[in-house]
């Protein structure tokens, strides 16, 4: 099968050959390129979602997917999972929450390993997601790994990002301040049914008053137990709102500007792998200085 064929699949909504295409990419089968150059644009929006460790975010995910579908909404899903840092594959693929949508002809959800990138997402993240947008999604969702301040790459992606921090964040909050405080389109307190909840809320939003997204409006903070359902349709409802609103504003020219510089870093890094600096390393031994090593590529 041509990759027009494979494209032309894609665009009737064939998950077959969307999950065929996304594996070819991802692995820079002959033609890649060339199929990703003939997709044309496309404002499916996609929903990131963020935080630390433990603050439920796949639970969050299966809560907005559960109300999409009551919806009849067509969602893809991308999990990003942590990886290996030595042979890159995944450490964690927990998906059990999500197990009940891999049937549903409306849902599509695609595991990937974060492959030793540090910002919490997949290496070829922009190029995956741009071919779910060229399915029928009327919605995509990215779920990052969460892994503190380097989360802010999800900004590069999503047009609207969610940050899902729990009540005990308190003091985790004033160490990705600096970060998260900046991306956010969204804060969700999830498990907010645990002590401490309303506070913690409070705080919050006394942080964030000082912090104005472009276009000045300031940043929600919202409450949910998305185990139980509970706030995740307001979350959803705040998420229509402000992807209703990008057409109209300057971050969509901001996102396609950032996504633009990482594939222009990520090709002039091609001939670069761990692989081979590791056996140049290997080599050098006790004479190994890593600024005169790096000055070779500069």
């Amino acid at each position: 099968m041509s990759w027009e064929q494979i494209y032309n699949e894609i665009k009737k909504g064939n998950r077959k050959d969307l999950a065929r295409a996304i594996s070819l990419v991802e692995n820079e089968f002959d033609g890649y390129q060339s199929f990703l150059e003939m997709l044309p644009p496309n404002n499916t929006p996609i929903i990131g979602i963020t935080g630390p460790p433990g603050a439920g975010k796949s639970t969050m995910v299966d809560a907005l997917i559960d109300i999409m579908n009551r919806q009849s909404k067509k969602v893809g899903v991308i999990c990003v999972d942590p990886s290996s840092p030595f042979n890159l594959g995944a450490v964690l693929g927990d998906r059990i929450r999500m197990s009940e949508w891999y049937t549903n002809p409306n849902v599509f959800i695609r595991s990937l390993a974060t492959r030793g990138s540090l910002g919490g997402l997949h290496p070829k993240i922009i190029e995956i997601s741009d071919v779910m947008k060229s399915s029928d999604f009327d919605f995509i969702i990215v779920e990052t790994v969460g892994v503190g301040q380097s989360e802010i790459e999800i900004a590069g992606l999503a047009d609207v990002t969610v940050v899902v921090l729990v009540p005990e964040a308190g003091d985790e909050i004033q160490t990705m301040k600096s970060g998260l405080m900046e991306i956010a389109d969204l804060f969700v307190v999830n498990k907010s049914d645990r002590p401490g909840a309303d506070l913690f809320v409070s705080n919050l939003q006394k942080m964030l008053l000082p912090a104005l997204t472009m276009e000045g409006a300031s940043v929600n903070v919202l409450k949910s137990v998305a185990s139980k359902r509970e706030g995740v349709e307001q979350i959803l409802i705040n998420i229509q709102e402000q992807i209703a609103q990008l057409p109209f504003n300057d971050k969509k020219y901001w996102l396609l500007a950032e996504r633009a510089f990482h594939l222009i870093q990520s090709r002039r890094m091609s001939d670069v792998s761990k692989l081979s600096l590791k056996e140049i390393i290997e080599k050098e031994s006790d004479k190994f200085n890593l600024y005169r090593f790096v000055s070779r590529f500069s």
